[in-house]
């Protein structure tokens, strides 16, 4: 249940079915010459036909109307909502902004979707686009779909409601919610204003990480994602269809819901986590092991190892690490980082990086805890420690991450963001080791 009233099927990636009305879902076939309650049965596939089974991620639903019954798409304008490539060079500096604000007026999540930076290339089906969104009205009458890519939402503020072909799922901060590519759905915000971040991803589709070495159990376990039930909406009247499309949008009118799929089954399908569920594996002895033991979800590359992005947390544990700087260390990185904060403090960062902030450390851009914290951390008294007041997360691409003219141009971008190392000091002394 989550903190919400619907019912959810489990397990990531699993072969799920379910049916809004008995008998819906046909027995032992796909494509039954008819099909129950005279539905239409209809195919989606997020991967191409020949992708290796374990790979392979495709949804047979059965729908009041197949998705042709529809208008003509005609362009429309896309806001603030942009695609890759952003055309202006990157540059190779540390940045930092603070909270976007929540329009007072009503804007939906379509609307109310502001890109913050992104690489590769949305018709190169490789890289990612970040966005913030903040959104004050539910969609109405109007539903969307991003053929471009799956949106991964991580909520920092005000809950989310999806209504999706495949059923609902509610996400408040601390949860996370992905659509696959090309689904169709409705957000509501139940409980009002709404904000949070999104990873648009152009590439592989997200799946679990290996665990190599830590065996067989820890990080995100599979059995706590939480797929929909079969819902519909059988509704007739004036309704706009919005789709993302090759980096560009456009609008049809449709003369019924779209949400009309009284049953399905497949693997391909939206899903939700609570990352309180991640199961953190941390140093018990000295130093500690890499960021990347905290992925929750990655989209591998073309290389082994190197992703096209990784979702990483940094939820709260126990650190006890001995003789040990225990915040991040200062380092440059051949990855590029774009972090966010859904609560709480940032070890590495105590000031300036709140809730609902972001910063942006791209590849071989050097960076590491300000130096108020580097020196907190080097005279602390090292004893187990409880970090309960945090959750922040990183998206780690191999791709150059490019702001847009609106990142670089906004207020809320902190531009003495750099100050907070001003405050370094030299300690080498030769005579003294």
């Amino acid at each position: 249940m989550n903190g919400d009233s619907l019912t959810y099927l489990n397990g990531f990636g699993n072969e799920h079915e379910s049916e809004a009305l008995p008998g819906a879902l046909p027995r032992g076939q796909f494509s039954p010459q008819k099909v129950p309650y005279g539905l239409y049965a209809e195919q989606l596939s997020s991967t191409a036909f020949t992708a290796p089974r374990a790979h392979n991620r495709r949804t047979w639903t059965y729908r009041i109307r197949p998705s042709i019954a529809m208008e003509d798409f005609a362009p429309r304008p896309s806001n603030l909502w942009e695609s890759a490539p952003i055309s202006q060079p990157a540059p190779p500096n540390v940045m930092r902004w603070d909270p976007l604000p929540i329009p007072e007026q009503p804007v939906d999540i379509i609307d109310g979707m502001i890109t913050m930076a992104a690489n590769g290339s949305a018709h190169g089906q490789a890289g990612i686009g970040i966005h913030q969104y903040c959104a004050s009205a539910s969609m109405d009458k109007r539903y969307f779909y991003n053929a471009d890519g799956e949106l991964l939402f991580v909520p920092q503020q005000g809950r989310l409601l999806a209504l999706t072909e495949l059923g609902r799922l509610s996400a408040r901060p601390g949860e996370i919610l992905v659509i696959p590519r090309g689904i169709k759905f409705r957000m509501e915000l139940p409980d009002g204003p709404v904000r949070g971040y999104v990873c648009e991803n152009y590439g592989n589709p997200l799946e679990l990480p290996e665990r190599g070495p830590v065996g067989a159990n820890g990080y995100a376990n599979d059995r706590d994602f939480h797929y929909p039930i079969a819902w519909y909406e059988d509704l007739e009247g004036e309704f706009e269809l919005v789709a993302k499309f090759g980096g560009h949008f456009f609008t049809a009118p449709i003369a019924h819901s779209p949400l009309d799929v009284v049953a399905w089954t497949g693997n391909s399908a939206p899903y939700k986590y609570d990352l309180a569920r991640f199961n953190v594996m941390n140093t018990v002895s000295f130093d500690h092991p890499d960021p990347s033991i905290f992925t929750v979800l990655t989209s591998p590359s073309g290389t082994p190892g190197v992703a096209n992005v990784d979702f990483v947390i940094f939820p709260p544990r126990w650190m006890v690490a001995e003789n040990t700087f225990r915040p991040p260390w200062y380092h440059r990185n051949i990855m590029s980082e774009f972090m966010g904060l859904i609560e709480g403090v940032y070890d590495a960062k105590e000031k300036g990086f709140v809730p609902g902030g972001m910063s942006l450390h791209n590849c071989w851009t050097p960076h590491g805890p300000e130096a108020e914290v580097f020196e907190k951390a080097s005279n602390a008294e090292l004893k187990p420690e409880r970090y309960k007041n945090t959750l922040a997360f990183m998206f780690e691409s191999r791709y150059i991450i490019a702001p847009t003219r609106f990142a670089l141009d906004t207020p809320a971008r902190q531009k003495d963001y750099l100050g907070c190392w001003n405050g370094l000091k030299k300690h080498f002394n030769p005579a003294k080791p």
